[in-house]
C-alpha cells in the first residue's frame, strides 16, 4: 500500500468517523432494542496469507454457536429484519472505520477473505492478498447480486460451500487482481461512490 492511499484512508475514515458517528449510534441502539445483544460481529479474516485479524460488523444473524464458511444460502433464514435493512444498506460494515484507522483494511480492495478459504485455495489468494483488502472492490460491487443468485437454491452447508468455491471465488478473483493492476485514486474513489449508490454492475464494469 502506498503512503498517498494510506493517508487517504486515514483522512476518509475520520472525516467519516465524526459524520457518521450518529447513524452509528442510532444502529446500535436501534439493533439494542430490536435484537439484543451483542450488537457487533467479530469475525476473523485474511489481510495476507498467515495474517488473519478481527473484522468488526453490526451484526445482522442470529447467533449460532457452530459458525462456519460464507455468509448466505443456508444461512440466509439466520438473517434478522433488522440485519437484511443493514445488508441492504451496507449500514453493518460502519465498524470496519475501525479496522482501516488500525491498517487492518482499506477503502478499496477485495473482500477480506476467511481463514479457511486463504488455506483451500493458497496460491489464488497470494495473488489477491497482495492488494490490501477493502470495505468495497470492484468484484464486491459487480458479483455481489450474481453471487446472491448463486447462493439462494443451497439448502445445506455442504452445498453453500461448493457453489462459493467452484463458481464465486474464481471470478472475484478475477476482478479483484485486474482492478488491482489499473487502480489509482480516482477509480477507487468512482468505487466509493458507486458503493453508495450501488451503480456497479457486471454489464458496466
Amino acid at each position: 500500500m502506498t503512503p498517498l492511499r494510506r493517508g487517504l484512508d486515514i483522512l476518509y475514515a475520520l472525516v467519516l468517523g465524526v459524520v457518521l458517528l450518529p447513524l452509528i449510534l442510532y444502529v446500535a441502539v436501534l439493533l439494542l432494542a430490536r435484537e439484543g445483544g451483542p450488537i457487533l460481529y467479530k469475525s476473523e479474516r485474511m489481510k495476507a496469507p498467515g495474517q488473519g485479524f478481527l473484522l468488526w460488523k453490526f451484526r445482522t444473524m442470529t447467533v449460532a454457536e457452530a459458525d462456519q464458511g460464507v455468509s448466505g444460502g443456508d444461512k440466509a433464514a439466520r438473517i434478522t429484519p433488522t440485519g437484511a435493512w443493514l445488508r441492504r444498506t451496507r449500514l453493518d460494515e460502519l465498524p470496519q472505520l475501525w479496522n482501516i484507522l488500525r491498517g487492518d483494511i482499506s477503502f478499496v480492495g477485495p473482500r477480506p477473505p476467511l481463514r479457511r478459504y486463504v488455506e483451500m485455495f493458497p496460491e489464488t489468494y497470494a495473488e489477491v492478498l497482495r492488494d490490501r483488502p477493502g470495505i468495497t472492490g470492484l468484484a464486491t460491487l459487480a458479483f455481489h447480486r450474481t453471487e446472491e443468485r448463486l447462493l439462494k437454491p443451497c439448502k445445506t452447508p455442504e452445498q453453500t460451500e461448493e457453489v462459493y468455491c467452484k463458481r464465486c471465488i474464481p471470478t472475484k478473483a478475477r476482478l479483484d487482481i485486474l482492478y488491482a493492476k489499473a487502480r489509482n485514486p480516482c477509480s477507487d474513489f468512482r468505487l466509493m461512490v458507486a458503493t453508495v449508490f450501488r451503480s456497479v454492475s457486471m454489464h458496466r464494469r
